[in-house]
């Protein structure tokens, strides 16, 4: 997608308005990660970065039940949405939605037990997130988030095009280690299943995006954005044996 065309780029954010989240995952998972993460301090600390319209927030919350959680996101339409989440589920006491840009995190030192990232530190580059947000955690702090990895090295064309854009990515083995190089301790890691990338994103994506091509009928921009969110769709459902997402979990 031509991120310099602003048209391109509203019809791809009208496609992706109405989402509960910005990528692949599920409660489940969420649930998973977190156990994988341990005891954590009481009342603990979270920070959930780039956190989109907020589903995985609300998840924390709810599996946290004693957390105090702050999420930021810094387009402001999500953080708009999140907010209205939090609220209409009662947790706006325990739960701050912020707009601030994930580079440039306005916090101190020490100021979380446990930070989440789901689907987002590749923004940054994986190497730059981990060593970025490490000083914001507590001694003994907890970092958790997803990131797409090769599951085969023999993927074939189709596969490696949807991909073109992120030269970065690498395999599980290679997250791990750069994750360990980066002075974490690897607490566990697992691949997302297939139902978290269609039961609660691509599903609903797919729908979506006939609703805008109505809106849109005839106008080539519009038709490029949307036929690259469906080849998207099309490649995951016949390769999904080629890549996926890596939930990571690391320790101080």
């Amino acid at each position: 997608m031509d991120w310099d065309d602003p048209k391109a780029v509203d019809v791809f954010f009208e496609v992706h308005a109405m989402f509960s989240r910005e990528g692949p995952g599920n409660q489940p998972s969420t649930a998973r990660a977190l156990a994988l993460a341990g005891a954590l301090p009481a009342g603990p600390r979270v920070l959930d970065i780039a956190c989109g319209p907020g589903q995985q927030t609300l998840d924390l919350a709810v599996l946290q039940p004693d957390a105090t959680i702050t999420a930021v996101d810094l387009h402001p339409p999500f953080v708009a949405q999140a907010r209205r989440r939090v609220a209409a589920a009662g947790l706006h006491d325990r739960v701050n939605v912020i707009e601030g840009d994930m580079t440039a995190l306005p916090f101190a030192p020490g100021s979380f037990d446990l930070l989440w990232c789901e689907g987002a530190a590749y923004i940054m580059g994986v190497e730059a997130a981990l060593l970025a947000w490490k000083p914001l955690l507590a001694p003994g702090g907890r970092l958790a988030f997803t990131e797409a990895v090769w599951l085969r090295d023999d993927a074939p064309a189709p596969v490696r095009a949807c991909w073109e854009e992120y030269p970065a990515m690498t395999d599980i083995a290679g997250n791990r280690v750069l994750a360990r190089c980066c002075g974490y301790t690897l607490l566990g890691d697992f691949v997302l299943p297939e139902a978290a990338w269609i039961d609660d994103y691509y599903g609903p994506m797919a729908e979506r995006i006939e609703v805008v091509a109505a809106r849109h009928e005839g106008d080539p921009v519009a038709g490029a954005v949307l036929d690259e969110a469906r080849e998207e769709i099309a490649v995951y459902r016949e390769f999904a044996d080629c890549y996926g997402y890596l939930f990571i979990v690391l320790g101080l």
